[in-house]
């Protein structure tokens, strides 16, 4: 569905941007090392928000100067519980403290509620490794690696989509790359293959953002895109099952001729 944005144009030069990560933090090294080569202009990290002690985003985002926080989730949070909403007001409030004008997930590991999601309208963007309508939540490249094994599909990909609501995965798509599996693929090799073009795609997103690019301009070029590529990867997959009928017809009617003696 898509959802009606306002022509969100940035009024200040500089595009505040604050990340929410939970592990490794490679995306937001590429986005630190984007803004400081000078190849996105007009950008600055004003925070990084972890729910993970320990997490290596966090050394990341502290040895280039970006504050900070760290905050463990309670144990087994209900999707919407007291607990839960308590959280997420803590994580709105810090995130709000620093005015962004967007708000980048990458690779948060948990879901965001309404009582969080409501503060930022338009403005939470979440960076997924798969094409749109396939493999929501976790897991993913696993799961895509294991689909291929069995057939099912030729390829994955990434994208990066808002988050108006608390779907999974679900929201209006901004960019959306196609990356093909290769039968000499391990799983480490496509996952090395699919965090290169994440790097890439948030990249190529922030230039876009830092360029005064208004929302709606970027959805209604790369929904398009996307709704293309699912599109021929659903004709795919069912070219392939009608193949695989025709298959089955042929040699049952082979067995068949055998059984009677033709």
């Amino acid at each position: 569905m898509m959802i009606e944005l306002d022509d969100n144009r940035i009024s200040d030069s500089v595009l505040r941007i604050v990340v929410m990560a939970s592990g490794e933090g490679s995306n937001l090294q590429a986005l630190i090392d984007a803004i400081e080569s000078g190849q996105i202009e007009n950008m600055r990290i004003e925070a990084l928000l972890c729910d993970q002690p320990g997490a290596h985003c966090i050394e990341r985002a502290i040895k280039h100067g970006i504050p900070s926080h760290i905050l463990p989730a309670p144990q087994k949070l209900k999707r919407h519980s007291p607990e839960r909403r308590c959280y997420d007001e803590r994580l709105a409030a810090i995130a709000d403290s620093y005015k962004p004008d967007f708000i980048f997930l990458l690779g948060w590991m948990r879901l965001l509620g309404q009582t969080f999601l409501e503060n930022f309208p338009r403005k939470v963007i979440n960076l997924h490794p798969a094409l749109p309508g396939t493999f929501p939540g976790t897991n993913a490249i696993e799961r895509a690696f294991e689909a291929f094994n069995q057939g099912k599909i030729t390829n994955t990909g990434v994208m990066l989509h808002l988050v108006p609501d608390e779907g999974i995965d679900s929201g209006p798509v901004l960019s959306v790359a196609e990356i093909p599996i290769h039968k000499s693929d391990t799983l480490s090799i496509l996952e090395e293959r699919i965090h290169k073009i994440e790097h890439l795609e948030i990249v190529k997103l922030a230039q876009r953002l830092a360029h005064n690019r208004s929302l709606e301009e970027i959805q209604g070029r790369e929904m398009q895109e996307a709704l293309r590529t699912q599109d021929a990867q659903e004709t795919q997959e069912a070219q392939e099952t009608q193949d695989q009928d025709i298959s089955r017809e042929k040699e049952s009617e082979h067995a068949s001729r055998i059984d009677i003696g033709i």
